[in-house]
């Protein structure tokens, strides 16, 4: 290990809500592996209005707050400026727009650095090659051009890459290019198999061996060159004990339609165990995600065996040859 980085698994935290909200579902792109589904997640454009009210159902639930704007595509939304400056004014610890880059409604204009904590471009190769195959021709180009644009503003700024069997190859390549760019901090995810990715045609997870032998090295790398690395567990050690997020933390993910979930690997289904009606919180009664929460099995997460499950490999004792983490189970480098 180099000196002076520092590995550490983030802890779950049952004091601090982080709240994931889809302001809209509408997007210039369609990624081959997007997780949106508008079957379930609406196709609704909120209104600012009802986003400032659902913004403050949550900014009081827990003595911290943290908040990421998505979509679809967020910046699509006319008022994201005004959602984030409603954000800061009452009280979220942390904001952040993720985005694919291309910044419309002049978004860097219409904010400051002291508005928001990061923007966060979705960047899936270190070349337009790979990455428009994945995300849309044209689409390196306009978010090359956003990071730039954000680096040079003074915005905290951050990539997300998406790592599947499409495009791991290349995650090596991609720390030299976040420094070269300025970038603060890179998040490093495993495709989900949700939207687009659940028929397992277009992108695929990378197998154990692949995560196991790639991920951890490349965050390394990328943490000697500065960048702080966030990027799941995924795969537990032997005896490090589960624990779901679910049990141990409050994750919401809004969605237009009113839906909330505390795990994303429910989206594609109405398992949801909170919804906002009449702009009212409230608990759905079972079953939903909430009751699967408590199940224990010997796989680890009960949403990936019922959902994903093959990224599970068993032994010739027909026990699980890994347990798989909590999907928001973070492992984080610092330079």
């Amino acid at each position: 290990m180099a000196s002076g980085r520092r590995v550490r698994t983030v802890e779950f935290s049952r004091d601090r809500v982080n709240v994931f909200f889809h302001i809209l579902t509408a997007c210039n792109l369609s990624c081959r592996h997007c997780y949106i589904n508008p079957k379930e997640h609406g196709t609704q454009t909120l209104p600012i209005e009802t986003i400032r009210t659902w913004m403050d159902l949550f900014s009081r639930r827990k003595s911290s707050a943290n908040i990421i704007f998505l979509g679809g595509e967020p910046t699509l939304h006319p008022d994201l400026a005004f959602a984030v400056r409603h954000a800061r004014r009452t009280g979220y610890q942390s904001v952040t727009i993720d985005t694919n880059g291309f910044l419309f409604h002049d978004i860097l204009d219409r904010i400051t650095p002291d508005d928001v904590d990061a923007i966060s471009f979705s960047l899936d190769g270190a070349q337009a090659q790979t990455n428009d195959a994945l995300r849309g021709e044209g689409s390196f180009a306009a978010v090359m051009r956003g990071i730039r644009q954000s680096v040079s503003r003074g915005f905290g700024t951050s990539v997300i890459f998406t790592a599947s069997t499409a495009n791991i190859q290349e995650l090596s390549k991609m720390p030299a290019l976040l420094h070269t760019l300025g970038v603060h901090r890179f998040f490093i995810q495993v495709v989900g198999l949700r939207g687009n990715s659940a028929s397992g045609k277009v992108t695929a997870q990378a197998g154990a061996a692949t995560w196991l032998d790639c991920v951890p090295k490349v965050a390394a790398e990328a943490a000697d060159l500065g960048l702080t690395v966030t990027y799941p567990k995924v795969y537990l050690d032997p005896n490090e004990p589960f624990e779901c997020a679910g049990r141990v933390a409050d994750n919401v993910f809004i969605f237009p339609n009113g839906r909330v979930y505390r795990c994303p690997l429910c989206e594609d289904y109405p398992l949801h165990s909170l919804e906002i009606v009449d702009n009212r919180l409230q608990e759905r009664p079972g079953i939903t995600e909430r009751e699967l929460f408590e199940l224990d099995i010997p796989e680890g997460c009960v949403m990936n065996r019922l959902i994903q499950p093959g990224n599970i490999r068993y032994g010739a004792d027909g026990k699980p040859l890994h347990r798989i983490a909590c999907c928001m189970l973070k492992r984080e480098i610092v330079a």
